[in-house]
């Protein structure tokens, strides 16, 4: 499994869960060299890659949502790859590699037609097993759920990693509903309904 920090894996976990992969806006805290630095290591990695776009939108530190502009100023956004998504524990749909290129660089705004809240259901997917995502699932499948504590313990994640996991890749990416409810001795369990 591949060893992310917990800033690259707020940044993977937070591009698995738009539809188009889109990496950006990056965290509100990263911006310039640190950015930089961040981004160059995922590239290298192969967890996120370039995309060209079509569009003339500029690089723009406040908007955040192009990451920079080539020669002859063309938008070039960051969409994570399917190794990246395997880093994070999330299988990639059939057919659902990051995309080549782009018409045009996302807008600030969603589009017209899709509300700020969108509600479509999620698509269903299902994780690898033998991964953390798999494991974090069985877990909260067991008999008596888990804490985050017991979580942790299980997947070497942080706290928050977990809590991003529950919204994130079970809620909008499996379409679980992860419950929770204070036992005594134990403190906070969370667990999902058995199949």
């Amino acid at each position: 499994m591949t060893k992310l920090s917990d800033t690259q894996t707020i940044i993977l976990s937070r591009a698995a869960q738009n539809e188009d992969r889109n990496v950006l806006p990056l965290p509100g805290s990263l911006r310039g060299g640190a950015a930089t630095k961040v981004v160059g290591a995922l590239l290298s990695r192969g967890l996120i890659a370039e995309t060209i776009t079509d569009s003339r939108a500029k690089a723009d530190a406040a908007l955040n949502r192009v990451w920079r502009n080539d020669e002859d100023g063309r938008a070039i956004l960051l969409h994570i790859t399917d190794a990246g998504l395997a880093a994070i524990g999330v299988e990639p749909e059939s057919g659902d590699s990051a995309p080549t290129g782009a018409d045009e660089a996302p807008s600030a705004e969603p589009p017209l037609d899709t509300p700020a809240g969108d509600d479509r259901a999620p698509k269903a997917r299902t994780p690898r097993t033998g991964t953390k995502q798999a494991k974090l699932i069985e877990m909260l499948r067991a008999d008596g759920g888990a804490t985050i504590d017991e979580i942790v313990a299980a997947t070497g994640w942080q706290p928050h990693t977990v809590r991003g996991a529950f919204a994130g890749a079970l809620k909008k990416k499996l379409g679980l509903e992860v419950t929770s409810e204070k036992v005594e001795g134990r403190g906070r369990v969370y667990s999902l309904p058995s199949d």
